[in-house]
């Protein structure tokens, strides 16, 4: 990284308010989880009740004066507040503290951070690093206001200041370089898929609903999961043979979480495409969790920053291993068609009837039926079995060869156009 991000071992104070517009109001039970993945100690929980935050400390004086005595106290490294933090309030806190101040925005960075693997992965993260670090430099830092001097730097020179947003806007310009070449080879991979016909099936869902465990029992991989919040940063692609719509590309993708922060969305836009690019979205959902109702609204609302909402979702109700008198089952709507499979990822109930409702949603725009086919029309049924459209072949009584076939209309389309096959050799199921 850029900047060096202090290991574990580190005492913390943490500040959680009760806002008074819900839309601003974070989750305490998530904040521990958030604060227990980034190995910092927490030495003291603060509350309160905050109807307006302070603009120039978010909390009021009288509750910074208590702070700094647990700081003092539990010789605190660090204090963590549930919130975002303007840079001049964190400069302020800062001052009175005598301890560094990290908000929501800085921690999930910081998680990003440790958890990023692959090449992409740490750009991403570190991109979102500095632009969040920038905005600190340019409206914070104003200690580093001192002039180069000395023997050779005489003369007006560049302020120490000056010199840092220097380097860190050639710092972001490179990572861009790099995310961009990056991102020009995944469409390139994205161009090959769509060109072989193969579709894409993305699983989404809030941090820790289960989906890496889930990817791996589906696709017999094994994919890091962990019972964490952001166990997976880095889009994993494994191919998925479905029983009667043949294969599909299954991604697993980064868990989303309440107000994530704009720039992390941003630097992780190369990530989520495999979301926005997809035929169709598994929302994966923590079945046992009692905010998964609030939880299922934040990842709509990610969902719609990234202009994905517009792409078929499949709602897997995870984790029933954990709810009594909860079997697995398929649920329809009034059409009969499949919005939600209720499964168990760690145990593998259910994963046959989430097969069934991939193949069903996949298969709504497929060809099914029997094809007649000449005996000098073998080039036909040589390509149909290539493309794993044939269930059951026979022939009739006048010599002609009978396939039934399930195949996606345009891949029917195409060999049609391409062997001129006629209209009436086709007869639809029904």
């Amino acid at each position: 990284m850029f900047f060096d991000r202090h290991e574990g071992g580190e005492v913390a104070v943490l500040v959680h308010l009760e806002l008074k517009d819900e839309g601003e109001r974070e989750d305490p039970q998530e904040f521990m989880e958030l604060v227990q993945s980034t190995q910092v100690s927490s030495a003291a929980f603060i509350t309160a009740n905050n109807q307006n935050p302070n603009p120039r400390y978010f909390v009021g004086p009288g509750k910074v004066e208590e702070i700094r005595d647990l700081v003092t106290l539990h010789q605190a490294d660090v204090v963590i507040f549930n919130h975002t933090l303007s840079p001049s309030q964190e400069r302020n806190l800062e001052k009175e503290l005598k301890a560094r101040v990290i908000d929501r925005t800085g921690l999930i960075l910081d998680i990003f951070a440790q958890r990023a693997r692959t090449f992409e992965g740490k750009l991403q993260v570190e991109l979102a690093q500095l632009q969040h670090m920038s905005t600190r430099l340019v409206r914070g830092w104003t200690h580093l206001e001192r002039q180069k001097g000395g023997i050779g730097l005489r003369g007006p020179g560049e302020t120490q200041l000056e010199t840092d947003r220097r380097l860190l806007r050639a710092r972001i310009k490179s990572i861009t370089r790099k995310l961009e070449k990056v991102r020009r080879q995944r469409e390139q991979g994205r161009r090959s898929r769509q060109r072989a016909d193969i579709p894409l099936v993305s699983l989404v869902g809030y941090t820790n609903a289960g989906k890496s465990t889930l990817f791996n029992s589906m696709t017999e991989s094994v994919v890091y999961a962990a019972d964490q919040l952001f166990a997976t940063l880095d889009p994993t692609l494994r191919r998925l043979d479905l029983q009667d719509t043949g294969p599909v590309i299954l991604a697993d993708t980064v868990g989303f979480i309440r107000h994530l922060p704009h720039k992390l969305v941003e630097a992780f836009r190369a990530t989520l495409e495999e979301t926005r690019q997809a035929d169709l979205l598994l929302h994966v959902i923590d079945s046992h969790d009692p905010e998964r109702l609030d939880n299922i609204e934040q990842v709509h609302n990610v969902l719609d920053e990234i202009d994905a909402m517009n792409v078929p979702i499949l709602q897997v109700f995870n984790k029933v291993d954990l709810l009594e008198g909860v079997e697995p089952k398929i649920q329809r709507d009034d059409n009969g068609k499949p919005v939600r499979v209720w499964v168990s990822a760690v145990t593998g109930a259910g994963l046959d009837l989430l097969e069934t409702a991939i193949s069903e949603l996949m298969a709504e725009d497929m060809v099914e039926g029997c094809l007649s086919l000449q005996p000098a029309q073998g080039r036909v049924r040589s390509r149909l079995y290539q493309l794993g459209a044939i269930r059951k072949e026979e022939y009739s009584d006048g010599g002609l060869l009978l396939l039934d076939i399930c195949i996606p209309r345009q891949d029917f389309d195409r060999l049609a156009k391409q062997e001129s096959l006629a209209e009436d050799c086709l007869k639809l199921h029904h």
